[in-house]
């Protein structure tokens, strides 16, 4: 047996049953990079990023490590059962399998549930010695991770950008969310001199920008304040997401701006306050969305955001509210997702328990097909009004003019045509039936 580990990032289905293909993958994950790097020194590594790359079936390795979030985990299983009729030996991992471990079933010999690094080189030892275990957990009380082997990904068509990780976890405590489940309102954070030491890394390697992966950056302000005024030395570039909460605290959003932060993205999820007091979010308040999203357009830095379509308090109307709202609030990057509850999450439980599922396979959920019985639309009709927000916010008309005829356009022409190109080509996702979910 070949002291070698492929690790598979699968790619996802798309509404007609084909796999999703890219030329170019611009979000890039860390957990393979990082997984590597905890990897035993005597072992090889290698990564398949199967969006832009087919998968080598005929690899020497003799462990094959298998992960994707939500949906991916259907590709995973036919990746899985496809290794195993070649006599290979498949781990299963990533937030699906975390959450619902028990799906992995037959399909992969054993399943990491959670976060690896405390199990990472048990699992190896236990795979040499020919003692595998079903599944891992061990469930962090500190963050820090060695330097990612990002040279295993360099050589691949991936965007100009890098990630660097600085926290995960998040304080609030959305029912629906697969943070919320996994870490129960714990943010745990790395230490700065290690978050540094990576991002001097990234820029060593040639590049000027980074993502900041944080399920919210914002969580700790003390932390990302002391962050920041590392990062302002370097004369980089970053993107990352977080609460809104930031745009309520200026001095540490214009410390952000200055450290060279160019987009943020926000889950807004919806700007009605009723739906979001039905999803555990009333800590929001959709009647401010549009002054603080302002204030941080007005700090200089752009937006992304993720909004949901089918909570059950949407109607025709309040979906028509939310294109209108897109128009008015100046986010450059507007995504949506049908509500579709993540299985493992309270609000999956709550839907299951109350019999509002229409469909019990959860290797089917896709966020571009509802399958919650609501109280006023039926599914088809939610997809229908999923299709046909994305087709109005992402029009010709309203790329162009929320792209080119951008006030900082003149100043920034290089930023705002890369968003021009980033919207294009979810409009090209759309027209084909694909929601841009990943690029």
């Amino acid at each position: 047996m070949k002291k070698k580990v492929l690790f598979i990032q699968p790619t996802i289905y798309d509404d007609a049953g084909r796999l999703i293909k890219k030329r170019r993958l611009y979000f890039v994950g860390l957990a393979y990079p990082l997984l590597a790097a905890l990897t035993p020194p005597d072992w090889e590594c290698e990564i398949c990023l199967e969006t832009i790359e087919d998968i080598p079936f005929d690899t020497d390795a003799g462990l094959i490590a298998c992960g994707g979030m939500g949906h991916a985990a259907n590709r995973g299983r036919e990746i899985a059962a496809e290794f195993r009729k070649r006599g290979k030996t498949v781990i299963a991992g990533g937030p699906m399998f975390s959450l619902v471990p028990e799906i992995s079933g037959s399909f992969f010999d054993s399943v990491v549930i959670g976060d690896a690094e405390e199990v990472w080189a048990g699992l190896i030892h236990d795979f040499e010695n020919g003692i595998l275990k079903r599944s891992y957990e061990k469930k962090l009380t500190r963050l820090s991770t060695p330097l990612p082997r990002y040279e295993l990904i360099l050589h691949k068509r991936i965007g100009d950008f890098l990630p660097v990780q600085a926290g995960r976890g998040c304080p609030h405590r959305c029912r629906f969310c697969s943070i919320y489940c996994m870490y129960r309102g714990v943010y745990l954070k790395r230490d700065i001199a290690e978050v540094m030491r990576d991002i001097r890394h990234v820029k060593s390697l040639g590049f000027r920008r980074f993502l900041l992966l944080d399920d919210n950056i914002v969580a700790d302000p003390g932390y990302l304040k002391e962050l920041c005024g590392e990062i302002a030395g370097l004369g980089m570039e970053w993107m990352s997401q977080c609460s809104l909460d930031i745009a309520k605290k200026p001095e540490l959003l214009e410390r952000v701006a200055r450290s060279g932060c160019s987009t943020l993205s926000f889950g807004l999820e919806s700007v009605s306050q009723d739906n979001l007091d039905r999803i555990g979010k009333s800590w929001c308040r959709p009647a401010e969305f549009l002054e603080l999203l302002a204030r941080v357009r007005e700090s200089g830095i752009e937006i992304a955001s993720e909004m949901m379509v089918g909570i059950d308090g949407d109607t025709p109307k309040t979906l028509g509210d939310t294109v209108e709202f897109i128009e008015r609030s100046g986010i450059l990057m507007p995504k949506f997702y049908i509500m579709t509850p993540i299985p493992g999450t309270d609000f999956y439980n709550e839907m299951r328990d109350a019999g509002r599922l229409t469909e019990e396979d959860v290797y089917k959920y896709t966020p571009t097909k509802a399958v919650i019985r609501h109280p006023s639309m039926t599914t088809e009709e939610i997809t229908e009004m999923f299709w046909g927000i994305y087709n109005q916010v992402y029009s010709l008309r309203r790329i162009f003019r929320r792209c080119l005829l951008h006030r900082r356009f003149l100043r920034r022409p290089g930023r705002y045509l890369f968003y021009l190109m980033v919207n294009l080509y979810y409009r090209y996702q759309i027209k084909r039936g694909i929601g841009p979910i990943i690029m």
